[in-house]
């Protein structure tokens, strides 16, 4: 990764690409302005979804130019942070829920060679990652609760993003949000201090590999919006 820098990032989630063309679509969305791409692990059992495992990321790690945002929704992490490792994630974040041994989870991550990311639920409260900001790169905020993509942004945790965004400080770290992010939304999390915003449906929703100035569209405007 490039060295460390505040300016919004803009994470597509390929959970709303084509799953028939992942290839084509992470060149696509990279081509059209997207700084980081954002692959969303779910295992039916954290969440109640299931979506991709290592062996996609390592599919997919040939054609991501910029930086591989792996969000893991899954229980246990640890032993899965090496097959993740090994197919090329950048930063692998993991839940603060998902296990009694965080700190473990985030130094076995950096070691793996990889940004540690630590991810809380929108019912969970800032202070739960107080003791951990020494051991992260990313924090991530969800704003629905995680398992499914096109949800409803919950409002009510503007005020936690703001709360992060005080905590973090000068720190190198970036603060992440995911979930119901559209234009409407990006503004109120920007404003809140989030400086990597996740969005799925907002951006793929009327494009396609062939039709890919609409990703571009759709990234600028988010961008634009969240840039006031």
């Amino acid at each position: 990764m490039t060295a460390f820098d505040r300016t919004l990032k803009i994470a597509p989630s390929i959970l709303s690409a084509d799953f028939a063309a992942f290839g084509a679509e992470v060149r696509a969305i990279e081509a059209q302005g997207a700084d980081w791409v954002h692959v969303d692990v779910m295992d039916g059992h954290f969440v109640p979804n299931i979506t991709f495992g290592p062996q996609l990321v390592r599919a997919i790690r040939p054609h991501v130019k910029t930086v591989m945002d792996v969000h893991l929704m899954i229980a246990p992490v640890d032993p899965y942070i090496d097959a993740f490792a090994d197919a090329g994630a950048d930063i692998l974040t993991a839940h603060v829920e998902a296990g009694p041994h965080v700190h473990r989870t985030l130094q076995a991550i950096r070691a793996a060679g990889m940004k540690a990311g630590v991810a809380l639920n929108p019912g969970t409260p800032a202070e739960a990652v107080a003791p951990l900001l020494d051991d992260v790169d990313l924090v991530l905020a969800m704003t629905v609760n995680p398992g499914f993509g096109g949800q409803k942004f919950i409002h009510a945790t503007l005020d936690k993003i703001a709360a992060l965004r005080e905590m973090i400080g000068d720190r190198e770290i970036h603060l992440e949000v995911d979930g119901g992010v559209d234009t409407s939304t990006a503004p109120l999390v920007a404003q809140a201090g989030a400086d990597a915003l996740v969005a799925g449906s907002a951006v793929f929703r009327g494009g396609s590999v062939e039709a890919a100035q609409v990703y571009g569209e759709n990234i600028a405007a988010i961008r634009a919006a969240a840039q006031g």
